[in-house]
Formats: structure tokens, sequence, C-alpha cells
């Protein structure tokens, strides 16, 4: 077999969750794939590497690489790294992102820029996947290309003599010199894989299955409305394409335990975590605003957490006690939910390098490891369906399955899966016949991830304490029964310090009161780069809508200590740019900010309200933070270009940062006199000097 690298960059599991079905794949098609985490740079290197070379990149909010390709990014960005450096190495790669985020696919697009720049050659075009719409619709078809662009460079580099039958498909594609287009490859190996024996033609499974044997009559399945349990003509009569079925490797068994102490935090993670109890939680919105807003104090005074203004920290969360409970009854193991967990892996399992999931604790029990460990909401992916349908017994329940997950049920699971923010326990209750083994759901459901909040305070201001806010997610899910959600982590907290709540009394100025709620668990975040610029006197704009208000209160906090400290300082401006719905129901801190404006620590506070009506004959508010930063559009360019300043945005990533970014481009064009294209380089070279900097979500 042909060996190639496969390195994976991956923030939330999606990136490793691909490379390892490539890895998985890559057998049928005559190659061996040696898959590595991009962080475990002492299991390979580019310098001497000679195979080819593929990378599956993800994105994080930023704009940046995961946090496992720091090293990595970091070694190649060397600049005494000669331009042949890779001269030798040729490689494919594929991005993950989100085209609703401003800088789309933009982890990907920084390894593969460098990779050039060191003389690496592609020998696939590079595949840029867009979670808005769906991954799949470009890693799929990308991956499907992969095996002749693979077949076409070995057969370039090592000569048509080495290669076997199995990779006559690149036989065409071998006149070209160019980088092959999925596309293209796309055909080129469907045809190939109709020339594989019947073992390897599994891996392309197709099923070919009638909705009317169910029984129903077209006039009757007209009559219906699709659903998540029900389609309709023409998917309900089509010929299926079907992933191939992912290989089982868990062996499961539950043992009676004997009271063994388990702890609340079951996460490995390499930051240290710290048991901190909640002083304070304050409501910040009145009680008829569209989001209910919170405040939430710790007392970090007896333990080493230390933070500066803008850094953020994870918050671990368990998983909702009900969902655990409705999850339990349906997979029928209440009366074992006490029970100790044991994993083996299975010895006929045909998964090439199968591990222990590290996210699972030794000898825990099965309720704390769908509480603490499991993301149960986790949205099943189509792999994950697949594996469901052999696990479901009713006829018309399996074929709706093999529809959701097949290519032509693409439009389906975008709208009753995806979008409909579908978990395990929704499938379990539309599907009943559908009995999977525990195995099953330790194989497929990610690790439960802790979330990230910004700090909303200073240390200075308030020694040992340290405050976030957050607005409780809430959201509708009708996937089966019409029910309100609320988010994981706010609707945990939200009811963590219900009995203790208090209404809105300048939170961010009062003294804290000993702990009134139990502890929760948090660590540091490993990369923290939003910050105070280092000097006092450098002018700064700050954009923070909503709770994106958060770190900016830590900022002006810092600041006012400072001033105190250093009566005869020089400071420079702070702008802030805040909005809200409306004045009077989710104005967040508006005494505080009212008190830095009249301190002078805040110069400018620019407020917009988006839901509120101008009154008489006033000219009308700026509605969102991006109207308001274009009414002052020169005093901003001044601030930005002439005065060396920092701007920072925080908050919405997906609509409030793109628009502050279009208008930042718009003003430098306007006040410059230059091209759009130039107003953006204009922009990127903020971003790479660190003074325009982004804290989205």
């Amino acid at each position: 077999m042909k060996r190639f690298l496969l390195l994976y960059a991956s923030q939330r599991g999606q990136a490793q969750a691909i490379a390892e079905d490539i890895s998985e794949k890559a057998v049928a098609y005559g190659f061996s794939a040696d898959l590595h985490c991009i962080s475990e740079s002492h299991k390979y290197d580019l310098k001497t590497e000679r195979a080819p070379l593929v990378v599956v990149v993800s994105t994080t909010g930023n704009g940046d690489p995961p946090d496992t390709a720091r090293k990595f990014v970091k070694a190649i960005q060397d600049k005494t790294l000669p331009s042949d450096f890779l001269a030798h190495l040729w490689y494919g790669l594929l991005g993950l992102g989100d085209s609703e985020y401003t800088y789309f696919c933009n982890g990907g697009k920084i390894i593969d820029k460098r990779l050039q720049e060191l003389g690496a050659q592609r020998f696939y075009d590079t595949g840029h996947a867009d979670d808005c719409v769906g991954l799949e619709l470009v890693v799929e078809p990308w991956i499907n290309g992969l095996w002749a662009a693979l077949a076409k460079h070995f057969l370039l580099s090592r000569g048509r003599e080495e290669m076997n039958g199995t990779l006559t498909m690149a036989s065409n594609a071998s006149r070209r010199t160019d980088p092959v287009t999925p596309e293209l490859l796309h055909i080129e190996s469907q045809v190939g894989l109709l020339r594989l024996d019947d073992s390897r033609r599994k891996d392309a499974e197709v099923i070919e299955q009638n909705a009317v044997n169910r029984g129903q009559s077209n006039t009757l399945i007209a009559d219906f409305e699709p659903s998540l349990i029900r389609s309709v003509p023409p998917l309900s009569q089509a010929s299926l394409n079907i992933p191939a079925l992912p290989p089982e490797y868990l062996q499961v068994h539950l043992e009676e335990s004997f009271g063994q102490e388990e702890s609340q935090a079951p996460v490995t993670s390499v930051d240290p975590v710290f048991h901190v109890p909640i002083s304070k939680a304050v409501q910040l919105t009145m009680n008829d605003a569209i989001k209910t807003t919170l405040l939430i104090e710790l007392d970090i005074s007896k333990t080493d957490f230390s933070y500066q203004p803008g850094d953020a920290f994870n918050v671990i969360c368990p998983n909702s006690d009900s969902e655990v409970q409705h999850l339990l009854q349906r997979l029928q193991l209440t009366d074992r939910r006490e029970h100790c967990v044991i994993l083996n892996i299975k010895a006929d399992t045909k998964k090439k390098g199968a591990t222990l999931p590290q996210h699972i604790p030794e000898k825990c029990s099965l309720h704390f490891l769908l509480t603490w460990c499991l993301e149960i909401r986790a949205l099943p992916k189509k792999a994950f369906l697949r594996a469901l349908v052999d696990h479901t017994g009713d006829g018309a329940e399996k074929r709706r399955l093999q529809e959701l997950c097949s290519r032509q049920g693409a439009a389906d699971y975008n709208r009753f899966v995806r979008d409909s923010r579908a978990c395990l326990l929704d499938l379990l209750l539309a599907f009943p016949s559908c009995q999977p083994p525990l195995g099953l759901l330790l194989e497929h459901l990610p690790k439960l991830q802790p979330r990230p909040y910004s700090c909303a305070s200073s240390s200075l201001f308030h020694p040992g304490k340290l405050h976030f806010i957050f607005n409780i997610v809430e959201f509708w899910s009708d996937t089966t029964a019409v029910a309100l959600r609320k988010g994981v982590c706010t609707g945990w907290l939200a009811a963590l310090v219900e009995s203790v709540l208090q209404p809105n009394t300048h939170a961010s100025r009062a003294d804290g009161e000993k702990a009134l709620a139990p502890e929760i668990s948090i660590s540091p975040r490993a990369t923290n780069f939003f910050h105070l610029p280092n000097d006092p006197s450098v002018p700064i704009i700050m954009v923070g809508p909503g709770t994106g208000i958060a770190p900016f209160i830590g900022f002006l906090q810092h600041r006012e200590k400072l001033r105190e400290h250093h009566p005869d300082g020089h400071f420079g401006a702070m702008w802030l740019f805040f909005g809200c719905r409306h004045k009077d129901r989710d104005y967040l801190f508006r005494e505080e900010l009212r008190h830095f404006l009249k301190c002078g620590i805040l110069t400018h506070l620019k407020v917009s309200f988006s839901r509120d009506a101008p009154v008489g004959e006033e000219e009308a508010p700026a509605k969102y933070v991006q109207d308001s930063i274009q009414r002052h559009s020169e005093q901003v360019a001044r601030v930005l270009l002439q005065e060396d300043g920092h701007v920072y945005v925080c908050g919405d990533a997906k609509n409030m940062a793109k628009d502050v970014n279009d208008v930042l481009v718009e003003i430098i064009s306007k006040e410059v006199g230059v091209e759009k294209l130039e107003a953006m380089k204009t922009l990127a070279t903020l971003k790479e000097e660190k003074r325009y900097l982004q804290d989205i979500w």
C-alpha cells in the first residue's frame, strides 16, 4: 500500500472525525494513512517527509487555527526558514469554516499560504467546507476525489510500473500537470471504484429501496408534509447512496459499583481546574427584556487563579439532569444508572488504530458518564445516523434514517436534523424501534466541552473576585414535540443561582458577600490575547453590543485603578460603541458606564438601541453599533490611522463582527481615498499588528 501522511488540527473534533474517516476509507483504495494530530510533532517531520501530505484544518471564531495547531503554525512561520524549506513536499488541504464568520476557513488558509511560501506544492486543490450550509457538501466530494489525486501523484513521482490495478482510475488524470480538482476527480474515482473487487465495493454501499414498500400509496404520501420521521417524493421513492457503515470498536460492560466517589470534573485537560464558590448572582436585565442577562461573581481568593482584563476562561458544566434521565429511560438503563462503566477495544474490530476515548474516566458510573463526559446535545453526524440504521427494527424507520444520511437526502438532513438542532434523544424518541447499544453512543458522541466566558472585571477593582455575564440561551425544539430548551451551560448556571438571584443593583460596583451557591469548576483558557495596550497612552476603540460589553467593563475598571495609582500619567482616549434592544430593558451596566464617563475614564460613549423608536422630532438614533461607528467615521479613522490606536470587537461573530468589519473597510476607503481592496489590506495589517482584535463567538 502507498503511504501518505494525514494530519488534523481540530478544536471541537470535526477535523479529527473527518481525518479518521479518510484514514479508514484509504485502505479500500490501496493507500495507508499515517494519521496524527498536528500537535504531535514528535511523530512526524515535514522537513524529511517524502510521502504526500493531507491536512484537515478547522477554524476558531477569530479566524485562527485551532489551539492544537498553535505550535505547528509558530514553527512554520519562523522567518528564518528558507523559501525552499518544504520544496520537496506535496500536499492537499481541506479547510473547515463557517461563511457567516468574517474570516471564513482562515485556519486552513493560514497554513495553506505558509506551506506555499516555503516551497511546498499542491497535488490536489484546496477544499473549503462551509458549516453554514453543511460541511458535507464540500467534504464528501473532496474525499471522493482525493484517491485519484493521490494515485496521480504516485504515478507521476514513482513511475507507472509501481502502480497496481487499483490505481488505473488515474490514467486519464496522468496527462495533466496542474493540481486536480475535486469535481473532476470525483467522477474518476467513482469509475475506478467500479473496478474494485466485491470486498472493497462495500465502501460505497448503494441501497436501492422504494418507499412504496411501506405500503403507502403515492397519493397518500403526497398528502404528507416532510418531517424528521417522514419523507415525500421524489426522495421517498429514490434509490439511495448511503455512507459506509462505521466499524464498531468499543466493548462496554456495566458492573455494579460499590459506592466509589467520583470527581465533579472529569475533563482531561492540561489546564488546571479550580473549584470556586459563587459569591453573588445578579439579573442585569428587566423582566420584560427579550433576553435575560445574568452576572455571576466567583470568589477566587483562595485559589491561584489569576487573570487580566480581556481574558476568557472555561466553565465546566454538566448536561441537563432531566435530559440524562430521559436518555437513560429510552435506553432502558435507568436501573443501572449507578453501575460502573468498563470499556475495552473489541478484539475483532476493523477500525484502524482504535483507542479508548480519553474523555471517559476509568470506572465512572453510567449516570456520571452521561452527565459530565458526553455532549448528548451534539448534532448527530451522518455517520452516526448510518450506524443507527443497523439497530433499527421497523422498516419505515430504517428507510428514513437511511434517507437522512444519504447523498440524496442532504436537504432533509439539513432541514430536519441540522437546522432543527436535533440531538440523540430527539432521534431515539422519533424512531422508537431504534435500540442502539451503549458502546455505539460512546463511539459517536463527542466530549462535553467546557464553555468559554469573557472576564467582566479587573482584579485591581475586585481583588479575589471574578465576574462574568451571559444571556440565558433559550430556543424552541420541535423535532418530536414542541419544547423550550435552554443552553447546556447557561441553563445550568441559571438554575444553580435561581434561589440567590438579586435584581439589578449596580452589580459591578457592589462588594461581594460570602458564598451563597455551590461551587463550580473553572479553568484558564490556553490562549488569551484580548488585552489592553502595554502603553496606556494609546487610544482605543471598543465595540461590544449586548454581552459583548463584558471585557470592556474589565478594561474600564482596570483603567480607573491605574489612574488612581498614577494620577500624573498620560492615558489615551477610550471610545465605547455599545448596543442593545431597548434603553429601559436591557441597557447593561448603565450606571457603571455613566460613572466611567463622568470620571473621564470613558472618553466617548455611543449607545444604539435597535428596537426603540425615535421620540418626537429628535434625529433617529443609530440602530446598530456599526451604524454608530459609521456616524463617527472621521474620528474612528483618525484614531486608527493617525494616532496608532487599537480597535477591539467583542460579541456575535456571524452578524455584528462581520458588519463592523465591513464598516471599518468603508471608513478607511472613504477617509483615505483608496479602493476597497486597499482598505481591506490596511485592515489586515492592523490585525497582523495586533491592533485590530476580536473576541467573537
